[in-house]
């Protein structure tokens, strides 16, 4: 089993897992040490737990909680790789259904998980603008709710919570070239990651990391039209963390490189026109 760790914060954790089993090998009893939710995203293997046998394949979803015995088992094919998030005791306590309903289980592959957990593996690969911590706390929100057999409640945010959404915005604007993760605007609010989540997308129609992301575009491209330092410059004074990220992410929102960006800005207009011919 080889795994790589892809996010550690106070709210949960994100490791791929990549199982290089033989067809037949052996099973090893292990032990969950918390509540653990993780995403198939090929193979297949047995999941062993609580006294029952779940055949899991891409798509399906495994589920642990603190203590739970279990082992995998390779009887039927060989290999497979997960996208596992663990997750603090406090926050499944804040879901809506709370950690009665977390079980060590198996689910099969379901439409309302699998493009979540897709989502969040194009997040883990740098593929999308939403955080791989928000996906990852909207993915087992999501599970919990299933669990627990009735469907997550809808924010309905009144006065004060508006004005807590919008501090935090004006926060996050003021602090974007700062690392900012979920559990960081979230205590500025005084909410749990989880219910902030659900709060600034019902207030402002984006994620948190988003509205980060989105903040860091905007000062880039004012910088790029007016400013001549260097890219990477660029990149690191409005947070990116590497220059490959913020060109890969200035690009899909531009429909043009940051350099191409700066050419138009300064008279080349064909590059824009260009650009958005293709997309029209």
């Amino acid at each position: 089993m080889v795994a790589t760790t892809l996010l550690q914060c106070g709210s949960l954790a994100a490791s791929d897992y990549r199982c290089t089993e033989t067809r037949g090998a052996a099973p090893i009893a292990e032990r969950h040490d918390g509540y653990t939710v993780a995403y198939v995203r090929s193979g297949s293997f047995g999941y062993r737990v609580r006294g029952a046998h779940f055949e899991l394949v891409a798509g399906s979803v495994l589920l642990g909680a603190p203590g739970d015995e279990y082992v995998c088992t390779h009887d039927h094919a060989a290999g497979d790789r997960c996208l596992s998030f663990q997750i603090a005791p406090a926050l499944v306590d804040a879901f809506d259904s709370g950690a009665a309903a977390w079980r060590g289980t198996g689910l099969p592959p379901l439409p309302q998980l699998m493009v979540l957990g897709e989502l969040a593996q194009a997040a883990a690969d740098g593929q999308s603008d939403v955080g791989l911590d928000e996906v990852g706390v909207a993915f087992a929100a999501r599970v919990a709710a299933l669990l627990a057999g009735r469907p997550a409640r809808a924010a309905r945010p009144g006065v004060r919570e508006r004005q807590r959404a919008v501090d935090a915005a004006l926060w996050i604007d003021a602090n974007a070239q700062d690392a900012i993760d979920l559990d960081a605007a979230a205590a500025v609010a005084g909410l749990s990651p989880y219910h902030f989540l659900r709060l600034f997308g019902a207030v402002l129609g984006v994620t948190p990391h988003q509205y980060v992301v989105r903040v860091r575009l905007r000062r880039a491209a004012r910088l790029l039209a007016d400013d001549t330092r260097p890219i990477t410059d660029v990149a690191y004074d409005v947070g990116f963390g590497d220059l490959s990220n913020f060109v890969r992410t200035f690009h899909r929102a531009a429909g043009v490189s940051p350099s191409g960006f700066r050419r138009a800005a300064r008279g080349d207009r064909r590059i824009l026109q260009e650009r958005l011919a293709r997309r029209a």
